[in-house]
């Protein structure tokens, strides 16, 4: 489970986050902060790996409160989601300078924190499965997490099966064959063939030539990168 700590000074507002993380697969709530101060507390005794963040907090920013614990000896940043009716660029451009995950800005739809949830829990566990960090394993993770609301806008128009497929390659740390997905999920090859063109053309995999020994080339499909 992802621990997430949910920080906002306006009571009603942490509890509807709240309600909201917990209703996707994957995270659990640790506590809920209403200041700086208290969220430095909780983070220390819970050791959440996400926050969900607001800018504007009574004894300092949200901002303020990530700079602190960059520069605390031995202290570790969680990933953070800033969540804020804070518009200006400056805020934006901060937020991104200390490594924000995304930036919502405030007021959004639950399916708008839900996209970023789900794209930073498929992050996290194609970044654990992981082998090495050659060029094509950073730009998929960058792209999970810097694109995830224009896939996750087509994901939602997928039928369920095509939508496993997807989910399956995706969360894949190798490139998958038409063989391996079939397996996987119990289909014929050439369904999941047919399941696998289909989400190359719409953008949302990349087909990839591998040459064997017997000099044909077998097809294989990691997520798309953008």
């Amino acid at each position: 489970m992802i621990r997430t700590l949910v920080v906002d000074d306006d009571f009603h507002v942490a509890r509807a986050h709240t309600r909201s993380v917990e209703k996707v697969p994957g995270f659990t709530v640790v506590g809920e902060a209403r200041s700086a101060g208290e969220a430095q507390q909780l983070i220390t005794q819970e050791r959440p790996d996400l926050l969900l963040l607001d800018m504007y907090l009574p004894d300092r920013t949200g901002l303020d409160l990530i700079r602190e614990l960059a520069a605390a000896p031995g202290g570790g940043v969680p990933d953070f989601i800033l969540i804020t009716a804070a518009r200006d660029i400056e805020s934006v451009r901060a937020a991104i300078q200390l490594g924000a995950i995304y930036y919502l800005v405030k007021p959004f739809a639950f399916a708008a924190l839900r996209e970023q949830l789900e794209a930073y829990r498929q992050w996290r566990q194609r970044l654990s499965q992981a082998r090495e960090a050659d060029q094509e394993t950073v730009d998929t993770l960058y792209s999970m997490l810097h694109s995830p609301a224009t896939h996750a806008r087509q994901r939602r128009k997928l039928p369920a099966t095509m939508a496993r497929v997807l989910e399956v390659v995706s969360g894949s740390p190798e490139p998958l064959s038409a063989a391996d997905v079939a397996e996987s999920l119990g289909f014929s090859r050439p369904t999941a063939q047919r399941y696998l063109g289909t989400l190359v053309q719409r953008g949302l995999l990349d087909l990839n030539l591998s040459y064997g020994t017997t000099g044909r080339p077998e097809h294989r499909f990691t997520p798309h990168r953008t």
